[in-house]
């Protein structure tokens, strides 16, 4: 499976956040919904804090698409 990279210009960013920048989530409500039910995960292991910081390196992931965070620092 391939990993998509999006890169971000500070050096965390929160979960919720995150989703909605790689296009995992429409918008703030979906990506509450998605984490709330168990379906992301963040490098392998089910995520439920929508507020979770992650940072450089972190891969999350949406039912079948995989997204690698980049910072620009």
């Amino acid at each position: 499976m391939r990993i998509r990279e999006v890169e971000i210009s500070d050096d965390m960013i929160r979960l919720g956040q995150f989703l909605k920048l790689a296009d995992l989530a429409d918008n703030g409500a979906h990506a509450r919904d998605l984490v709330e039910s168990g379906e992301v995960t963040v490098n392998g292991r089910v995520e439920n804090r929508r507020g979770a910081q992650l940072g450089d390196g972190d891969v999350v992931a949406v039912g079948g698409e995989k997204v690698r965070l980049v910072t620009n620092r």
